[in-house]
């Protein structure tokens, strides 16, 4: 301003600075304002579609398993080095005298024996071979061992029971029909409380002592149900040389072995006869027939009759016929 001096004006100028230091700022007029750009952020680039599994890598197989380590027995021997002193001549005597290094060796043997022994003992034990079977005799060679006959087991405990059950019986020549044989067969004509057996049965003393003791419980059932006593029984077989049920292609019956009995009958003192085959339900005569057919499956492991086939229609079939683990065919 025209007629103002500097110093007027040096007052206002200290004070202008003053305030734009202190961070203040003249007022700007709207009009004056320029605006800024706004800040654009720039957008991510889509992600690339993912591979089809026909193009993808085929996935590496993983690496094999390390086989096991080799257990210690199996290992090869290492050879271990001379454990023997290394001697140098003494130069007051002229004689060997064991070096340092043998000294020290020696120090470390005692210890080194120690382990090789605790390595001994801890390895296991290789079993011996079994020794090899002695040589076959000759005699039991071709055609001495066809030759050769087996001792039958002794039965004379048997036959002594029987005697004690009241049984009558003599005993047979050895029956040998081919593959039907009974070394020691016997024939049983009567047993205990005057039950005969008109026909004789030709049986094993085994099977003959399993009849004598069901025949017991037979007279028992007959004076319970029946009140006549069992005087006899018809018999339809034992010993015969035949397959079952009469086929010659089956494998050999119990009969073969006179170890079975077929029983087709009942006589009684004082009332007609009753045969083995079906009987009116509850009669007398069907009560006797399936108590005393039950009461045969405690003494043969094999019991048949009407009922179980055709073949057994008209008959208890009785036999001790061995099966494995002891069963029993009660039908």
């Amino acid at each position: 301003m025209p007629g103002r001096s500097l110093s007027t004006l040096r007052p206002a100028l200290v004070l202008a600075g003053g305030a734009l230091a202190a961070g203040l700022a003249f007022p700007v007029s709207p009009a004056r304002a320029i605006e800024a750009p706004a800040a654009t952020v720039p957008t991510p680039p889509p992600l690339p579609p993912e591979r089809p599994e026909a193009l993808k890598p085929p996935v590496a197989d993983p690496a094999p398993p390390t086989p096991p380590a080799r257990p210690p027995e199996l290992k090869p021997a290492v050879a271990e080095p001379s454990k023997e002193p290394v001697r140098e001549p003494s130069r007051e005597t002229g004689r060997e005298k064991p070096s340092d290094a043998a000294q020290e060796t020696g120090k470390d043997a005692g210890k080194d024996a120690g382990k090789d022994a605790a390595r001994e003992a801890a390895k296991p034990e290789i079993p011996s071979p079994p020794p090899a079977p002695p040589e076959r005799p000759p005699e039991l060679s071709g055609a001495a061992a066809l030759a050769l006959k087996v001792t039958p087991p002794d039965d004379s405990a048997c036959r002594t029971r029987l005697k004690r059950l009241g049984v009558d019986f003599e005993p047979l020549p050895p029956i040998s029909e081919g593959q039907c044989t009974a070394p020691l067969p016997l024939k049983v004509t009567k047993f205990a409380d005057g039950v005969a057996l008109p026909q004789g049965a030709t049986l094993t003393c085994r099977t003959a002592e399993a009849l004598a003791r069901w025949v017991t419980e037979v007279q028992v059932e007959a004076e319970r149900t029946l009140k006549h006593p069992v005087t006899a029984l018809e018999l339809g077989g034992s010993y015969v040389c035949r397959g079952q049920n009469h086929d010659v292609d089956a494998k050999l019956s119990e009969h073969a072995f006179a170890n079975a009995a077929d029983i087709m009958g009942f006589a009684f003192a004082g009332r007609a006869n009753i045969p083995v085959k079906a009987m009116p339900d509850g009669s007398e005569e069907a009560q006797f027939l399936g108590a005393v057919r039950a009461k045969a499956c405690g003494f043969f492991r094999t019991v048949l009759g009407p009922g179980s086939n055709a073949a057994h229609a008209n008959h208890f079939h009785l036999d001790e016929r061995e099966r494995n683990a002891g069963h029993r065919l009660c039908q």
